[in-house]
């Protein structure tokens, strides 16, 4: 799909978003009825009962025709194809890039694939800092390489570095004799643009699904903060703490929700950032190229190659995506499972449920409950996940808990089953097997559950 951009379409755009703000700034919240208040409901009114390879990519089942235009709009933004020609659509790809549209790393609204050893890097890239901080207590940027490695670039100009993937494997069994195995993944870096610090950290990240995410925005950040035990005063090893971020809109720390480490505050702030580091686009929160002090960087752009507009429909799209809703949540095996899940302690950091709250100018968000399986804080996940590279108060063996809704479509819907921030994890079960840390308890309890046990308890997941 190409994204048109003459002036009568973004008169248009801008015209919606104002009429929708205006029509519906009145608009009283909609309570949920009974029925509609239960597990099956994972996104509560938001939900929609798909189960075929379009889960993910389905719009909330409540807009009204205005806002399913405008997410329309938002959804032909996301899937536009950028390039580097002046006298083309869609003009500003680069000088250099990791990918070329918001679809191609989120395929399907879902989540990225990891990288087979020898392939190029397809949805996943590597973020990159050296020790310290900037201005904002942020990863402090890589002199001359900036915060994002760009391993693509238009003609003329140079990536910044070659990337290849290896694995080493090392397999294990499980006390009742069943096996199972865990990859590491090993990322080498070469032909660099020019010479690269030596203090380098590098940290990989997989694209993960969008759908969903305007819910978890709409949760109330007391909620959020209330599930924090940063001195894990009450005793049960769980020590969850919010990332604190630079909000670029607001000038302010903000909340971090989104991304793997929680790192930035809002939708807006995402998807600006994904557009400037991943595909090379400045817009308005990020006028700058990500080449911008490199000696190619009089080959970037010095206009704003993204219209708000623009922008604002692509958050909004990512806004109102619906949440696939339970299946065979009533089966024997599948209700062991969620007990299980309990008792192991899983709970602990995958909060089952949150009620949104009250939004009166956008009340589909408004008083929804919620199953998305997430506390929304960042959680020390051991040695053996850790990227040793801060991001905020996260630091190097921290990760945001991933919320698990939809998480059983992910085969039909992307056509695997990569899990865990660099997609090592080829299963679920191998997902909870690298848990460490304050999630070490939990592992234990998994590892040393018998195999219809475990089986149950992937069940139980593979339901949500």
């Amino acid at each position: 799909m190409k994204l048109q951009h003459p002036k009568y379409r973004i008169k248009v755009i801008a015209i919606l978003v104002a009429l929708v703000a205006f029509v519906f700034a009145c608009r009283k919240a909609v309570p949920l009825s009974d029925s509609e208040q239960n597990e099956w409901y994972s996104g509560g009114m938001q939900t929609v009962f798909i189960s075929g390879s379009g889960a993910y990519g389905q719009p909330f089942p409540t807009l009204s025709k205005e806002k399913q235009e405008l997410h329309e709009l938002g959804d032909v933004g996301f899937g536009a194809i950028f390039n580097s020609d002046p006298k083309q659509r869609n003009y500003g790809l680069g000088p250099i890039f990791n990918h070329v549209s918001c679809a191609s790393c989120h395929i399907g609204d879902g989540r990225g694939k990891a990288p087979e050893t020898g392939e190029a890097l397809g949805s996943l890239l590597l973020r990159i800092s050296v020790p310290g901080t900037d201005p904002h207590g942020g990863p402090k940027p890589v002199p001359f390489y900036g915060g994002q490695l760009q391993q693509r670039s238009i003609f003329g100009a140079a990536a910044e570095a070659d990337v290849t993937v290896s694995y080493t494997e090392k397999s294990y069994q499980f006390p009742d004799g069943e096996s199972y195995a865990l990859r590491t993944p090993v990322y080498t870096l070469s032909n660099y643009y020019t010479t690269g610090p030596g203090n380098m950290m590098v940290s990989a990240r997989m694209a993960a699904p969008v759908f969903g995410l305007g819910l978890l925005e709409a949760i109330n950040e007391m909620d959020i903060l209330a599930l924090q035990d940063i001195n894990d005063q009450d005793g049960d090893g769980i020590s969850g703490k919010a990332n604190r971020v630079w909000d670029i809109e607001k000038n302010e720390m903000n909340l971090g929700r989104f991304g793997w480490k929680a790192g930035q505050p809002s939708l807006i702030q995402q998807s600006a950032a994904a557009y400037n580091q991943d595909m090379g686009i400045t817009n308005r929160l990020f006028p700058e190229e990500s080449s911008l002090g490199q000696t190619q960087g009089n080959l970037a752009s010095s206009i704003q190659e993204l219209s708000d507009s623009t922008l604002y429909a692509v958050a909004y799209y990512v806004k109102s995506l619906a949440v696939p809703g339970r299946r065979r949540a009533n089966e024997p095996l599948i209700q062991q499972g969620k007990i299980l899940f309990n008792q192991t302690g899983c709970n602990s950091c995958h909060v089952p449920s949150f009620r949104t709250a009250a939004n009166m100018a956008f009340p589909e968000l408004s008083n929804q409950l919620i199953y998305p399986y997430t506390d929304l804080l960042v959680h020390d996940m051991g040695n053996g996940l850790a990227d040793n590279r801060p991001e905020f108060l996260a630091n190097g063996t921290e990760w945001r808990t991933p919320p698990l809704w939809g998480i059983g479509l992910s085969k039909i819907v992307n056509g695997h089953n990569n899990f865990l921030h660099d997609g090592r994890a080829r299963s679920l079960t191998e997902a909870i097997m690298w848990h460490g840390g304050e999630a070490e308890k939990a592992k234990s309890g998994f590892e040393n559950l018998n195999t219809q046990e475990r089986k149950a308890l992937i069940a139980f997941l593979e339901s949500l």
